[in-house]
């Protein structure tokens, strides 16, 4: 593990090794970077402004020799200090007109912080107002001024003592001042918005502030630390409007790239005695920081500003072919803004662009705009970064010296980088991040997909369904871009994606059933596979699953169905009872009745007389699997019930629990009137004696049960499946596995296998090796009026999970309570989703296989083999 990582910052670390930008830079020279391995890279960040002549520029380490040469002392407080002074006349010298004083600090945010003291001392009042999406710092005053809650709460940020109105919005400051003047020391506002997403103000904006501030008594203060000393192509950004501030902070480029320097300049009106008594610091105003500034100075203001001139020149270039781009791409690419070399791309944040990709779940997430850095840095070589604020905008700061050739590349490095975004081909985007090497680009990008739109009607029942990856697989089904990869770079990718990003709504739709009702839906991703999923922290997978349902309710969920590994790490969503603000369904209800439906129709498809059938649970001890062992010893003649070989004291007793309850459901059906199959196993069940009565305890029904297994009962429990699933002439699996139980040699000649594990339990070779056996997927269902989900979740259109239909059903009968809920799930509920799928016109979707299609040549193919066998 790197130093970096394992000492100074673990979770930023790991964030930079996911996204690819755990770069480790050894050497700088100018505009360019050179990793461990000696790589070069051009660099367009430049520190964020601080690098103004690009890495160890021979004039700043001049300086400082220089000073190092006469032995000139650095840290001499309290004193007349030599270079602090001389570089503070140099300051007031090329500032706007009207600054008189400069107090040093070491950083933008010390500087920041001295400027609202200054503005407090002068005035007497306590308040200082910013603007929204502007940023000054993370020290805690400079916090609480930066207008980005995201980054203020985990600090109680921000403190008492600041507003913040609208950037831009000289109306919305008028009537801010008209009401809270009386209170307010400063407005301390950016003249461009960096970390905001290099936002312009309207043309007149700031020399509006000043007036009206002035008229209302209340200092400003314009925060030039990232648009200062050259950034824009002007020594000052507000000079450019011919405005001078009461207050000014500048940092960044003051150090020359080498040593941090900030500093606060100000009129006479704004300075005090007070303050410039008690305010100081140790190591503000030092020898080093102070020659590296007038080096600064000496080289922005070189040549009559000849450098000054040249930013001006290549900025306009810069962005003009920026702006070619954006208008290739205009789906990709929402606008360029900025001037000079202080530059922001803003790309689409929204998934319409994307359908169908991962890069749309990027786009609405904030998570594009690293990606596009990763890309630039890794694949181009170019090194770019978003802004923390504006998080669709990826800034375009490069060191001041940068020639017409880096800007060329920069703008062909953007452009290529757009036209695998507006291609939607996530593989070739992210390859670098798992060693994909992409073939070359297409020529040109396909016409935007028109995305699949619905939205909801007051009319409209409202639920959502929680999906996951549950494995490598589905990635490919959501992203066919993926299908590029190997297994082991999608589960690389994935790994990495998957810790990235929060749940999303993958897609949305209108069910409308047999009586012409409606619900509206949302399909909503917890972005972890089932492996993943099972390896969590049981609190952070609830955390998990709980931050997709609160994304349903507040799309107007009224019910939720648990997919997946969702119900099965939250206890069939009892864990997740005293938090969830709507109803829940697991959906197995409906899973079960339409699973059993599917194998027994499958079964007398191929011929099999079910009172003579021998039939096998595998999963017996589960939620699903005891309800299917109930419903199916109804039919059968004989019943295997496989449990958990990994667990065989535990799963012995559960499911001796699943015996008792078949024996006392097979005998209340008996006392019905129901009449079994002689030789079945509920007329073996209806002819048995000695019975505990229905009170007596659940330890003495265990052992009754116990005893009554132990002679040639039709009923058999076993954790060792290879022993007794060759008996077996119907199968149906349901467990919580991700591994392959049901494999070739363990199958009866011409069994049938109902396959409802997801992911499925059965071995793909059945298909190759066993002709004669026939496999199914379960809870496949068609959905009345097919309708278009949004997302084919690898099923024909109008068709759905089991899971699912259940949770659309309870929504169209807008019944809004817990359903299916734990381990223990009731006939009289199983009977109700029945009954409700027959009324809504919910019924069994065409048979599947592995996920596929049945091809129709199979059903003939195993009667034939079995009739071969009977014979």
């Amino acid at each position: 593990m790197h130093p970096y990582i394992e000492f100074v910052n673990p979770h930023l670390g790991k964030l930079l090794t996911d996204i690819g930008l755990d770069k480790r830079f050894q050497r700088g020279q100018g505009a360019y970077l050179y990793d461990h391995t000696g790589e070069k890279y051009l660099d367009c960040i430049a520190a964020y402004g601080a690098l103004p002549f690009g890495y160890n520029p021979p004039e700043i380490w001049q300086a400082l020799h220089d000073l190092e040469a006469r032995q000139e002392p650095s840290f001499i407080q309290p004193s007349l200090l030599e270079a602090a002074g001389q570089l503070a006349a140099r300051l007031i010298q090329v500032a706007p007109a009207g600054m008189q004083y400069v107090t040093f600090a070491n950083s933008g945010a010390e500087a920041v912080e001295a400027s609202f003291k200054l503005a407090r001392a002068r005035t007497g009042r306590p308040v200082i107002l910013s603007t929204k999406n502007s940023f000054h710092g993370k020290t805690l005053g400079a916090l609480s001024a930066t207008g980005n809650e995201g980054y203020q709460k985990a600090f109680g940020a921000p403190v008492p003592g600041f507003r913040h109105i609208p950037y831009g919005d000289i109306a919305a400051l008028e009537k801010y001042l008209e009401d809270h003047a009386h209170d307010t020391a400063a407005f301390i506002v950016e003249p461009i918005q960096g970390e905001g997403g290099i936002v312009e103000p309207p043309a007149g904006y700031l020399q509006q502030v000043q007036e009206l501030c002035a008229e209302f008594g209340v200092l400003t203060i314009f925060d030039e630390i990232q648009s200062g000393l050259g950034r824009t192509g002007a020594l000052f950004a507000c000079a450019e409007e011919g405005v001078t501030p009461d207050i000014m902070v500048l940092a960044k480029a003051l150090g020359g790239g080498l040593i941090p320097i900030g500093a606060v300049l100000c009129t006479a009106d704004a300075y005090t005695e007070e303050f410039g008594l008690k305010h100081s610091s140790t190591f503000a105003g030092n020898s080093l920081g102070a020659r590296a500034g007038l080096a600064v100075l000496d080289l922005l203001t070189r040549d009559n500003g000849a450098l000054l001139h040249s930013v001006r020149v290549k900025g306009a270039k810069l962005k003009a072919g920026l702006e070619e781009v954006a208008r290739k791409y205009p789906q990709v690419v929402k606008a360029i803004r900025g001037r000079g070399f202080m530059l922001g791309i803003e790309f689409v944040n929204s998934k319409d662009p994307y359908p169908h990709s991962l890069l749309g779940v990027m786009a609405e997430q904030e998570m594009l705009t690293p990606m596009v850095a990763s890309y630039l840095l890794n694949v181009e070589k170019v090194r770019v970064a978003p802004t923390l604020n504006g998080a669709s905008v990826i800034r375009i700061e490069p060191p001041l010296i940068i020639g017409e050739a880096e800007i060329e590349r920069v703008v062909e490095a953007v452009e290529r980088a757009v036209h695998l975004l507006a291609c939607r081909n996530t593989a070739a985007f992210l390859g670098h991040l798992v060693g994909y090497s992409r073939p070359d680009l297409a020529s040109s990008a396909p016409e935007p997909a028109e995305a699949h739109r619905v939205e909801p009607q007051p009319e409209d029942g409202r639920f959502a369904f929680l999906v996951h990856p549950v494995d490598l697989g589905n990635y490919t089904d959501f992203d066919a871009s993926l299908a590029a990869l190997t297994d082991d770079q999608l589960e690389d990718l994935s790994s990495r994606w998957n810790d990235l990003v929060e749940p999303f709504v993958v897609s949305s739709t209108r069910i409308v059933d047999a009586l012409g009702r409606s619900a509206y839906g949302d399909f909503i991703c917890v972005p972890k596979t089932a492996a993943q999923l099972l390896a969590m922290d049981k609190r952070e997978a609830i955390e998990q699953i709980m931050a997709a349902v609160d994304l349903a309710a507040r799309r107007g969920a009224e019910i939720v169905g648990l997919g997946a590994y969702t119900s099965v790490v939250t206890m069939g969503g009892r864990q997740l009872l005293p938090y969830t603000p709507v109803a829940l369904t697991t959906g197995n209800s409906y899973t079960v009745v339409s699973g059993v439906e599917a194998a027994v129709t499958a079964a007398e498809e191929v011929g099999m007389t079910l009172s003579c059938v021998t039939g096998a649970v595998v999963g017996a001890g589960g939620a699903i699997g005891k309800a299917l062992s109930l419903l199916l010893a109804e039919q059968v003649q004989r019943l295997i019930l496989v449990g958990n070989p990994a667990r065989p004291d535990k799963s012995e007793y559960r499911m001796l629990k699943v015996a008792v309850e078949i024996i006392k459901h097979l005998r209340d059906l008996h006392q019905a009137g129901r009449r079994f199959a002689p030789g079945s196993l509920g007329h073996f069940a209806a002819q048995l004696s000695d019975v505990p009565s229905d009170d007596a305890s659940l330890g003495v029904w265990v052992e009754y049960v116990r005893s009554v297994l132990a002679s040639d009962a039709p009923l058999t429990i076993t954790v060792d499946s290879r022993a007794y699933l060759p008996h077996a002439d119907l199968i149906m699996v349901a467990t919580s596995s991700l591994d392959t139980l049901i494999t070739p040699e363990v199958l009866k000649q011409g069994a049938v296998v109902c396959d409802m594990s997801r992911p499925g339990n059965v071995s793909e070779r059945v298909l190759q090796e066993r002709p004669d056996v026939l496999v199914i997927d379960g809870g496949v269902i068609a959905l009345p009026n097919s309708p278009d989900l949004g997302w084919n979740f690898g099923f024909e259109k109008g068709t759905a999970f089991a899971c699912m239909s259940e949770t659309m059903m309870l929504a169209l009968e807008r019944r809004y309570e817990h359903t299916s809920i734990g381990a223990d799930l009731s006939l009289e509920h199983l009977e109700l989703m029945r009954s409700l799928a027959a009324k809504l016109g919910f019924s069994l979707a065409g048979f599947r296989a592995f996920d596929r299609p049945l091809d129709p040549q199979v059903w003939e193919r195993v009667r034939s083999l079995r009739k071969e066998a009977t014979a």
